[in-house]
C-alpha cells in the first residue's frame, strides 16, 4: 500500500511539474516580447500548486533570469539599450535587491508582502499600454532613483524583477521612448532577478535547495517560450487578450494569499 501511494504521489507530481511547464512557457513568451520576465505569474503559478513559500523565489527569480536574458540581447541588438543612461537605476537598486532577497522573513510577513504586491501587479498588468496612450507629467531624476531602489527592495523580497512596476514610472518620467522603456525594464529585471537571487541563495538551506532543483524543467520552458517571444513576439490582438487573462489570474491568487494572510494573523476576512 505504501509503495502504491508513493507511486500515485510522484505520479501527481510529475502532472503538476507539466503542466507547470506549459503555463511557464507561454508566460514566458509573452512577456518576453515586450521585454518583461513574468516574474509575477511565476510566483502566482506557484503558489497555486502549494510550493514551499520559501523556495518560491528562488524558482521565480531562476526563471526571470532565463527569461530577460533573450530580452536584454534583442533590445540591445536593435539599438534601444542606452546602458549609460540605465546604470545609476541598476546601481541603486541591485544593493537593494540583494538585501530584500537576504532578509529571512516569517511565512506570514511573506504571504502579506506577496499577496499585496501581486494585487499592485495584476492591476498593472490588466491596465497594460494606458500609460502610453495617456498625458504624461515629467518626474524627477532623484524620484525615480529613490523609487528603483525601493523596487529593487522588494522585488528580492518577493521573488520578482520589478519591472511592471519600474515601467510606469519610467512612462511617467518621460524617460525614453515606448521601446527604450521595454528595453531599460529587462535589463533592469535582469540585474535585479540577478542580485535577488543570490540573496535568496544565501539564506536557504539544503532542503530548499532539494525543492527547488525539482523544479528545474519550468527553466526549460522558459528559456523555450522566452526565446520564441524574444525572436518573434507575440501579436498585438493575442497579447492583449492573454494580458488581460494573465492579470485576472495574478488578482485571484493575490485574493487567495491575502486570504490566507490574514488567518495567519488572525483575521477572520479581508
Amino acid at each position: 500500500m505504501g509503495l502504491l501511494q508513493g507511486r500515485n504521489h510522484r505520479a501527481g507530481e510529475n502532472r503538476i511539474h507539466l503542466i507547470l511547464s506549459a503555463l511557464f512557457g507561454l508566460t514566458a513568451l509573452v512577456y518576453a516580447s515586450v521585454g518583461f520576465g513574468g516574474g509575477s505569474t511565476y510566483i502566482a503559478l506557484l503558489a497555486i500548486s502549494g510550493a514551499d513559500y520559501r523556495m518560491i523565489p528562488i524558482v521565480a527569480l531562476s526563471c526571470n533570469l532565463c527569461v530577460v536574458a533573450g530580452g536584454v540581447m534583442r533590445f540591445a541588438a536593435a539599438g534601444h539599450l542606452d546602458i549609460l543612461k540605465i546604470l545609476p537605476l541598476v546601481i541603486v537598486s541591485a544593493p537593494m535587491a540583494w538585501a530584500g532577497g537576504s532578509l529571512i522573513v516569517s511565512e506570514a510577513l511573506f504571504l502579506g508582502l506577496l499577496g499585496w504586491t501581486l494585487l499592485a501587479a495584476s492591476l498593472l498588468t490588466w491596465r497594460g499600454g494606458a500609460l502610453d496612450r495617456s498625458p504624461i507629467v515629467k518626474g524627477g531624476k532623484t524620484a525615480l532613483l529613490l523609487a528603483s531602489g525601493g523596487v529593487g527592495f522588494l522585488s528580492g523580497l518577493v521573488g520578482i524583477g520589478g519591472g511592471i512596476f519600474l515601467s510606469p514610472l519610467l512612462h511617467i518620467a518621460r524617460w525614453a521612448k515606448p521601446k527604450e522603456i521595454a528595453g531599460t525594464a529587462a535589463l533592469f529585471i535582469f540585474v535585479n532577478s540577478a542580485a535577488g537571487l543570490i540573496g535568496q541563495i544565501g539564506k536557504g538551506s539544503g532542503a530548499i535547495y532539494g525543492e527547488a532543483l525539482g523544479f528545474a524543467p519550468l527553466l526549460i520552458a522558459v528559456i523555450v517560450g522566452g526565446q520564441i517571444g524574444a525572436l518573434w513576439g507575440a501579436r498585438r490582438a493575442a497579447q492583449a487578450r492573454l494580458r488581460k487573462i494573465t492579470a485576472a489570474l495574478v488578482f485571484l491568487v493575490s485574493l487567495r494569499l491575502l486570504w490566507r494572510w490574514g488567518g495567519l494573523i488572525g483575521i477572520s476576512a479581508l
